[in-house]
């Protein structure tokens, strides 16, 4: 453990700072629970002003609804307990689910308001008539612990948010230039790479609660909206860098010889990950991407399952160079707070903004807080505790402030050992400490060593929880007044109340919730075949950019469920796969719409394999073997699309290779008939059908009749004016073509990775 840092002590003395103006205004203003302002200090304060300005801001609004909500329910329902417990049961289970929808700070809101009903409602049964004070009351003194947090954490020594920005990415740089740089050395799988893909997937998800933040710390508009860029980004860069693996573990990890070239290009580009990031060097960038087009293959090769590897694998490595490049240029923008950025990578998927929520998990987490708080308050009416109100309240704490966690329970049993510690330190301060205590400022001196040591752990995440409970509880548990007044059995009594209700949450969450990370993990991975099945359907371009966002959101949750490991099937990177297959799907249904007849029957029969093959797997709740037939289309359709590109680049028929008599399962090697061919040709090149007469010397004219394409929209016959001749779809544009190849190459190697040998370890040469 590293002793804290100049700004954590300078955070810690502020915190302080504001805590004892709060309680010492709050004493002269002779408020019921002066201790209220104090302990609220410490639950908005945050070393970033901007997050504790919406922290803040959102706490008084939750405040102030729950509030409003105590007032309301109070008079109508306290003669009637039980149905008053089943309606704050309700309304807090309502507004947590409402918060774990939220991933922004925007939720704090409903959090608050969620949990303050409880907190004000429970102890006000006894003096109905007293609720609107009560409200009051505490409303006040927590808005004026807010004010006092806000004013002193914006007026002294501020830390703005947006420059600690590039600080807090640093991390994720470098673990995805280690990421980047194992997948180029032919390494998809083992505890560092696997651990490398955690971090990056989990700081990924931190980036959205943190960018959330920067509006309230007068960040620039252009600052902003770059620091999203930039998530996005980072966000893209894990999916692109795995749909790049496979296809280099196939070129470099088989018997075949090694493309000229590709070796000595992956090498510069680790060099050119591995170069300061504070080193401006787009030269190099366009020199990388001089070269990926120089190593490009001719079209004719591309009818060669080696040269649709080729190409596929320097197309998303000129997919990785463009979004590093932007990742690099984002950082030096949001460093600078200056510059003009030029985004080099631009794809349809861009744009997309739905984000994936288990909305069952969310209902079953919200469900089990709701019949933990009415179970804990029908104990408390049963029993007749006078005190039982605050087992309840802490209760109905702990199952909000947890519920968005996998296993609640080892957080909600942490609560419960710092809150006892509290009680002990709490008591320590009001029997041995206060008796001597005889003005404000020995007050201060007395308070200012353990909280100021306490305060200086609250910003590191592993001391977090457990720091920020000890102040909130310690402070809350003495019950400052203006006038010293302590009896032990009071004491006693009250403050057991909270522990109490803590272990009743601990066994409750332990006994509801023993799930863990892995139903989650599978109920996201079968949620996850549902979106690749909807992915071969045709719905609206706009919906398919959210559907690809939504997927990539889910992906992001899943992979840090996940543990580290060594296995080259572990779901991880099966997860990765399943992505691939839904954008390559994606990709496909772009050139389907303007696809002809052959090249688009041969599409769909892709399409409709895939699709068949995930509803199996989601139906029956496991991962299916994948059927040959659709090893077969997808070759099928390869060949079709390459010959259909040769067609269009020489305006000649490509030739038909006659197919082997026993086609291997893989990638095939040349054919014995023809030694002189650099590699064979896509295996099968369409077997069942004749192989295309060669085309005329004219490019204009069909080669044999075809049927016209189905137009995407309905148009007005127009009368011939001469007798109708047979009708070619118009060509398809070559980059389309290119694309759909690059798709299909990325789904046989994402479905059958065991064909090209990229789900078994790289050859030694491929990791020297």
């Amino acid at each position: 453990m590293t002793l804290p840092s100049a700004r954590d002590w300078l955070f810690s003395l502020k915190t302080f700072t504001a805590s004892m103006l709060a309680l010492y205004i709050a004493l002269r203003l002779e408020l019921p629970r002066p201790y209220w302002a104090m302990a609220t200090v410490y639950i908005v304060s945050n070393p970033f002003v901007g997050a504790t300005r919406s922290k803040a801001l959102y706490r008084a609004l939750g405040t102030m609804l729950g509030a409003a909500a105590a007032v309301l329910f109070v008079p109508p329902f306290v003669e009637s307990p039980y149905i008053f417990s089943f309606v704050v049961a309700m309304w807090t289970g309502t507004l947590l689910y409402l918060a774990i929808s939220d991933r922004t700070a925007r939720s704090y809101v409903f959090m608050l308001a969620g949990y303050t009903l409880p907190l004000i409602a429970l102890p006000a049964v006894t003096n109905p008539t007293g609720v609107f004070d009560l409200a009051i009351t505490r409303t006040e003194e927590i808005l004026l612990g807010i004010v006092c947090a806000s004013v002193v954490g914006g007026a002294v020594f501020p830390n703005r948010l947006a420059p600690s920005l590039v600080e807090r990415t640093d991390a994720w740089f470098r673990d995805a230039a280690f990421y980047v740089k194992e997948t180029l050395s032919g390494r998809i799988a083992g505890q560092a790479i696997s651990a490398s893909r955690q971090r990056l997937a989990t700081m990924v998800n931190q980036l959205e609660f943190l960018l959330s933040q920067l509006a309230y710390d007068h960040t620039r508009p252009d600052i902003l909206e770059r620091a999203h860029a930039l998530r996005g980004r980072m966000q893209l860069l894990l999916p692109i860098v795995s749909a790049l693996a496979d296809p280099l573990i196939a070129l470099l990890g088989g018997a075949q010889a090694r493309p000229a070239g590709l070796e000595a290009l992956l090498a510069d580009v680790v060099k050119w990950f591995d170069a300061p990031l504070a080193q401006d060097d787009d030269a190099a960038a366009d020199r990388l991407r001089e070269r990926i087009a120089a190593l490009e293959p001719q079209t004719a090769e591309l009818t060669t399952w080696d040269g649709a590897l080729l190409s596929s694998a320097l197309w998303r490595l000129r997919q990785v160079v463009d979004v590093w490049q932007d990742c690099r240029a984002l950082r030096s923008l949001i460093a600078r707070e200056a510059g003009v950025w030029r985004p080099r990578f631009r794809h349809w998927r861009l744009g997309g903004s739905e984000r994936y929520f288990d909305r069952g998990m969310l209902l079953f987490s919200a469900g089990s807080a709701v019949a933990a708080i009415f179970v804990a308050s029908s104990v408390w009416i049963s029993s007749g505790w006078q005190d039982g109100a605050a087992a309840v309240s802490l209760a109905a704490v702990a199952c909000c402030f947890f519920a968005a966690l996998d296993e609640p329970a080892p957080q909600v049993f942490a609560f419960f050992v710092w809150t006892c510690a509290s009680v002990v330190l709490a008591g320590l301060y009001l029997f041995v400490i206060l008796p001597n205590v005889h003005d404000f400022a020995m007050l201060v001196v007395m308070f200012a060593v353990p909280f100021i040591i306490v305060g200086t752990l609250i910003p590191r995440p592993q001391f977090n929880l457990a720091t920020m409970l000890v102040a909130v509880n310690t402070a809350s548990f003495i019950s400052i007044q203006s006038a010293y007044e302590a009896n032990f059995l009071t004491f006693l009594n009250s403050n057991l109340a909270g522990p109490a209700g803590l272990l009743f949450a601990f066994i409750w969450t332990r006994v509801t919730r023993p799930f863990g990370a892995e139903l989650a993990a599978a109920r996201l991975m079968r949620s996850s075949w549902q979106d690749v099945a909807l992915a071969t359907a045709t719905p609206p371009g706009g919906d398919q950019r959210n559907l690809a966002a939504r997927m990539l959101d889910r992906l992001m949750q899943l992979i840090p469920r996940l543990a580290a490991t060594d296995d080259h099937r572990h779901p991880s990177i099966e997860s990765f796969r399943d992505l691939r297959v839904a954008f390559n799907a994606l990709d496909l249904l772009r050139v389907r719409r303007r696809a002809g007849d052959e090249v688009g029957a041969s599409i769909d029969s892709v399409l409709v394999g895939v699709r068949e093959h995930y509803n199996r797997c989601a139906a029956r709740r496991v991962r299916q073997a994948v059927p040959e037939s659709l090893q077969t289309a997808i070759d099928a359709a390869m060949a079709r699309v390459s010959r259909a590109e040769v067609r269009e680049e020489t305006g000649a028929a490509a030739p038909v290779e006659p197919p082997a008599p026993a086609a291997p399962a893989g990638p095939s090697k040349p054919a014995e008939s023809a030694p002189a061919a650099p590699a064979g040709p896509i295996v099968p090149p369409v077997p069942a059908e004749p192989a295309e007469p060669a085309a005329p010397a004219a490019p204009a004219a069909p080669a044999e009749p075809a049927e016209p394409a189905a137009p995407a929209e309905p148009v007005e016959p127009v009368e011939p004016t001469e007798p109708a001749a047979p009708t070619t779809p118009p060509p398809l544009p070559t980059r389309y073509l290119r694309d759909a190849l690059h798709a299909l190459v990325g789904m046989r190697l994402s479905l059958f990775p065991q064909l090209s040998g990229v789900s078994g370890p790289a050859r030694p040469e491929a990791q020297a």
